[in-house]
């Protein structure tokens, strides 16, 4: 905290005029303080209660200078702020403290891996493939029962039609309304095997 002011070339010359001029109306021990601080080096530093009694002095005796005016390019002395050493067992324990925390957070982070699928064996290699060869062969059953559909109600529409683009157009909505079907079945067969209603 605060408790001097850093004086300025104005208050210098000021308070040497006031000592000059009014000896006599300054009190000795006053003078005596401004003199020393006169003599300083610069900066020089004026304390508060120094310049308290500064104040009072120029109050009772009617001088023409203000004391806001003498301190007019003085600053305020903030002194370092020393921080006391750190405890070295309190250190100690905030860096154990750090490390718990990180353990920790580590862990949440990682508690859903699975350390055994780093050695994978044959065993999962033949399960991954019977899951694949499952998905081939759910896609080209599709596949052939189109197909399958639409020649059928290409060759079976002969009887009925007998230009070709009424052939295709019945096969493929025939076709269609198959794939649709079997799509239909194959959803719902999928949600079952994941576990959903």
């Amino acid at each position: 905290m605060a408790s001097s002011f850093v004086i300025g070339n104005t208050f210098r010359e000021r308070v040497r005029y006031l000592l000059e001029k009014d000896e006599a109306s300054v009190p000795t021990e006053l003078q005596k303080e401004l003199e020393d601080i006169l003599q300083q080096e610069q900066p020089s530093t004026l304390s508060f209660r120094t310049a308290r009694k500064l104040h009072k002095c120029l109050l009772d005796n009617g001088q023409p200078f203000y004391l806001n005016e003498l301190l007019e390019d003085s600053s305020l002395h903030l002194p370092k702020v020393e921080t006391p050493p750190r405890n070295p067992v309190l250190v100690a324990r905030l860096e154990r403290i750090k490390a718990k925390l990180a353990n920790e957070e580590y862990n949440r982070i990682t508690q859903n891996v699975n350390t055994q699928h780093r050695r994978e064996t044959l065993a999962d290699f033949g399960r991954e493939v019977r899951s694949a060869k499952a998905a081939v062969v759910t896609v080209l059953n599709f596949l052939v029962t189109v197909v399958a559909t639409f020649a059928c109600s290409y060759l079976g529409s002969q009887y009925l039609f007998t230009e070709t683009t009424a052939r295709v157009i019945s096969a493929v909505i025939a076709a269609s309304v198959v794939g649709l079907a079997e799509l239909y079945v194959l959803v719902r067969t999928m949600e079952g095997e994941l576990g959903e209603p």
